[in-house]
């Protein structure tokens, strides 16, 4: 269906060749010759974007604007004056106008104008749609994606929301890897439960085995008192291993214990400890080729590859990235105490071309 578009305008002729203007270009327009006027037939008739004069007699635009977002957060609202100054953008921009745009105005500047803001308006609402479909069943937080890829990886997650079995997320760094991790945690049986995380490759190799296990006391210098490690915190909840190819092999057979009976010993002592954690996993590497060259042990890769999940680097899943790009410039618009309206038609473009190398994380 095409969008809906109410001009307003105490002079009649100006918003009439507005509205024949738009209608030439497919939109559906009504007119207003009045804010009072607006607000009644926004009352009444479903509109995707509302562009109005500033300056009109009884209410003006800006007390409109006011009004429309009492009513909706969301909905477009394009500025039309003749007489606009830097506080008048500013103000409007503060309330939450789409654009501003200074009379008098070329046909296909106004047409570029309402076609930018149109389009913003439904990458925000799509975004918004996937997140609240995601979300009437399963958590899917911080994770946007519309691509065939990201909703296979949608329907594996839900797949094993109510499995134990250990996962393997590969993918290139910056892909997300640990965001699929706490996905497939918050959506478990043990989304109550303690998520940890922990880097293999963070860490020098000496203080990656108590890190992971804990030590008793004496167990080197320094070691006065008895250390629980990570691994115990995870008890109950899920365990997540990120760039496993490091681990070095000392630990690759402890941990194949605790896959196999699960039990563990800290660094030091003699006494079995026993944990209950569901292992979720994440390499950037080919562990194939890994195994292959005897740098990981085989029996264990085949315990943690039970059920594999590989993300694609960004720039094979290019339908995602304007929706990444929206969310993600809210997200640190909000952080920051920032009004950034919106990424600019030339912006966009660059983004979709660029190679992202870096993957999300450069986004």
């Amino acid at each position: 269906m095409p969008e809906r578009i109410l001009v307003v305008d105490d002079e009649v002729d100006l918003a009439t060749s507005c509205t024949r203007l738009l209608e030439s270009r497919g939109y559906v327009t009504g007119i207003a010759s009045s804010a009072e006027e607006a607000l009644e037939s926004l009352n009444s008739l479903d509109y995707q974007l509302v562009l109005t004069d500033l300056k009109m007699p009884g209410m003006g635009g800006m007390e409109l604007l006011r009004h429309v977002r009492e009513k909706s957060q969301e909905m477009p609202v394009i500025m039309m004056t003749a007489y606009s100054t830097v506080e008048d953008a500013v103000e409007a921009m503060r309330l939450g106008a789409a654009d501003f745009v200074p009379k008098p105005f070329t046909p296909d500047h106004l047409v570029i104008v309402v076609e930018k803001a149109l389009e913003k308006h439904s990458l925000r609402r799509e975004n918004q749609s996937l997140r609240d479909q995601l979300s009437q069943e399963f958590s899917f937080d911080n994770i946007i994606g519309k691509s065939a890829a990201m909703a296979q990886i949608f329907e594996s997650i839900k797949k094993i929301s109510g499995t134990d079995i250990s996962v393997l997320v590969t993918g290139a760094s910056g892909t997300g890897k640990e965001l699929i991790a706490r996905s497939i945690h918050a959506n478990s049986k043990r989304a109550s439960q303690p998520f940890v995380p922990i880097n293999c490759g963070a860490l020098p190799e000496n203080l990656v085995e108590s890190e992971i296990f804990g030590y008793d006391k004496g167990a080197f210098t320094g070691a006065a008192k008895p250390k629980p490690g990570l691994l115990e915190g995870a008890h109950g909840g899920t365990f997540f291993l990120d760039e496993i190819g490091e681990l070095p092999p000392a630990l690759q057979v402890k941990f194949l214990r605790v896959l196999e009976d699960g039990r563990f010993r800290r660094l030091g002592s003699t006494q079995e400890r026993e944990v209950d954690v569901r292992l979720v996993c994440a390499t950037n590497q080919n562990l194939d080729q890994v195994v292959e060259e005897g740098d990981f042990r085989e029996d264990l890769f085949y315990r943690i590859n039970t059920f594999p999940i590989h993300l694609p680097p960004l720039r094979e899943r290019r339908d995602d990235i304007a929706l990444l790009a929206d969310h993600y410039l809210q997200v640190y618009a909000k952080k920051n105490g920032m009004d950034v309206a919106e990424i600019s038609p030339e912006a966009m473009d660059l983004l979709m071309g660029h190679e992202w190398r870096g993957n999300v994380r450069e986004l």
